[in-house]
């Protein structure tokens, strides 16, 4: 007894030491800095709707279960076709995009550039080494090759879409962070100066440099430790400018804020729209294909840009579910599905985009 009280101890003081000062952790915000905000209640961030995952003892059994089928094809069997980013001196004169695989992406608008949940790290872990590994081995650039970058816009704090070891990689490339309220935190214990931060609650806008970016609702949660469950919010993002007007969704369950988004910031040239990690127990926080096309309907897009696939398992469904459902219901409701190659760069005006199924 004695010896199990010490082992104990020891596993309860090793797991706060790296929660105090493991830094890929990030930092909870404090609470005056979350107080304000309209969605913050009964200490911490609410959805609009009531959300939560199903964690009854039969669905427990079922992710246990289907963990453990064989064949799944929960992964590519071989490293995925990609297109090398060429080096940009300066930013083309027309608005384009380039999808990095997941939901980082990068649009050129106006004559900036912004990154979009730039996560480009080997894992969506703290713990890289032993995290699902991103399924294409390499990058189609290194990060210090990457051009100046004038903004980056993140959607929420968990691994997959915010990187500790890719903030510190960026950092001195990038001038202005654009975050939902709390994520900022995160930032500012990595080393980013606080003035170089901005943080916007749902509905908030922001002008900057010519452009409109718009903090707006999603259907989700956050958190990166065992003390930070919605300690920081989650939002999509309506991103204006003269010549093009873009939606990317971040992490969302569907929902009717997608219609309220339209009402009040559509039509959108382009939509970047969650399309995996999905499933039916957990279908209030991800979206499923059929509902990603919805979605794009809802806020008045034009083109469909799937992401949140093709880089990572972090659900049961093949790895090319989300794509093969959400082009065919694209087709029955008459959208058009932008596929373009991990690191392919493809121009948001004109009506010729990337179609290809490269996939099979």
């Amino acid at each position: 007894m004695f010896i199990t009280l010490i082992l104990l101890l020891v596993i309860v003081f090793t797991g706060m030491i790296i929660v105090r000062y493991y830094p890929a952790l990030g930092k909870k915000p404090a609470r005056e800095r979350v107080n304000s905000s309209l969605q913050y209640s009964r200490g911490s961030f609410q959805n609009s709707l009531p959300t939560s995952m199903d964690a009854s003892f039969s669905s427990s059994v079922s992710m246990i279960l289907d963990l453990f089928k064989r064949n799944a094809n929960r992964k590519p069997g071989q490293d995925l076709p990609r297109v090398a980013f060429p080096s940009i001196s300066h930013p083309r004169p027309v608005t384009n995009i380039t999808w990095f695989g997941h939901s980082a992406s990068l649009i050129e608008i106006d004559g900036k550039r912004i990154l979009l949940d730039p996560m480009f790290g080997r894992s969506p872990s703290p713990f890289p080494w032993i995290g699902g590994k991103r399924y294409s081995k390499e990058l189609p650039f290194q990060i210090d090759e990457l051009p100046s970058i004038d903004a980056v816009i993140y959607s929420h704090d968990h691994y997959d879409h915010l990187d500790y070891v890719t903030v510190r990689k960026l950092r001195t490339k990038v001038k202005q962070f654009f975050v939902p309220v709390g994520v900022g935190s995160h930032l500012e214990r990595w080393g980013i100066d606080p003035d170089h931060i901005v943080e916007l609650d749902w509905w908030e806008e922001k002008e900057w440099a010519g452009l409109t970016l718009a903090c707006t609702p999603a259907r989700h949660f956050s958190g990166r430790s065992l003390n930070d469950r919605n300690a920081s919010l989650w939002c999509s993002w309506c991103i204006s400018g003269i010549s093009s007007n873009i939606f990317f969704s971040g992490d969302s369950g569907f929902g009717p804020h997608f219609q309220e988004i339209g009402e009040k910031y559509g039509p959108f040239d382009l939509t970047l729209m969650e399309c995996g990690q999905y499933d039916p127990r957990w279908a209030p926080i991800h979206m499923l294909p059929e509902e990603t096309v919805q979605a794009h309907i809802d806020v008045k897009g034009k083109w469909l840009l799937p992401v949140h696939w093709g880089a990572f398992t972090l659900s049961f469904h093949e790895w090319t579910d989300p794509i093969e459902r959400v082009t065919k219901y694209g087709k029955e409701r008459n959208v058009p599905i932008v596929t373009p190659k991990i690191g392919e760069t493809f121009l948001v005006e004109g009506d010729s985009f990337p179609s290809s199924r490269w996939w099979e």
